[in-house]
């Protein structure tokens, strides 16, 4: 099955609860420095002092022997708001539970991103879940994910055709390497399901007016 992120750096040492946090080095190259949940890149957090390592199932964080494949990199924030939550059993029978992008796609499957507000959305229970309990539309996240579909569009607007292929301007390239520090691209939300998510949010923003 296709995932999001592929873990190539596993640790030959054995990995023990007192020890855990001495392999933060091996996450960050597994996740490319970005947090598993919000994509948020490291330098966009606040730098490896906002950076956590993160226990996927909370229930495994006190066990003598730790698994890799449970540990995430993760930003303070998602972390935070993740903490110990887990479904229960009844939860987990309908479909309910954390999307886990190192055994599965979970971006363009479950989650999409509204092109009109740049919030994100759960298609499915899990990604619904996965959304709300990693707070993935806190307001800092939303507004990078603004100035990333807007800066995206002005490189888009500004790429010539040289010979060869397209390429930006040299005064440009500044702007696409700051664009590379930013959450990457989400898949939007189109078709009937974004005509229902629209219908969905102007009911709601009536009722509360």
């Amino acid at each position: 099955m296709k995932s999001r992120v592929l873990r190539r750096h596993k640790p030959n040492r054995i990995i023990k609860r007192s020890t855990y946090r001495q392999f933060w080095n091996h996450l960050a190259l597994d996740f490319g420095n970005r947090c598993a949940y919000s994509m948020q890149h490291t330098y966009r957090a606040g730098g490896e002092k906002c950076m956590e390592i993160d226990h996927f199932n909370p229930k495994k964080k006190n066990d003598y022997i730790q698994e890799y494949e449970n540990l995430f990199l993760a930003t303070r924030h998602c972390n935070g708001a993740k903490q110990d939550r887990w479904p229960t059993n009844d939860e987990r029978r309908k479909g309910i539970r954390f999307l886990n992008c190192c055994e599965e796609m979970d971006i363009g499957v479950h989650i999409f991103e509204d092109p009109d507000t740049h919030e994100l959305v759960g298609t499915s229970p899990q990604g619904r879940y996965h959304v709300r309990n990693c707070d993935l539309n806190a307001p800092h996240l939303v507004e990078e994910r603004v100035e990333r579909a807007a800066l995206k569009n002005i490189l888009e607007e500004r790429a010539v055709f040289l010979k060869g292929g397209w390429e930006l301007p040299a005064e440009m390239q500044a702007l696409k390497q700051v664009l590379e520090t930013m959450i990457p691209s989400i898949p939007y939300l189109e078709g009937q399901a974004l005509a229902n998510h629209r219908a969905r949010r102007s009911a709601w923003a009536a009722l509360i007016r």
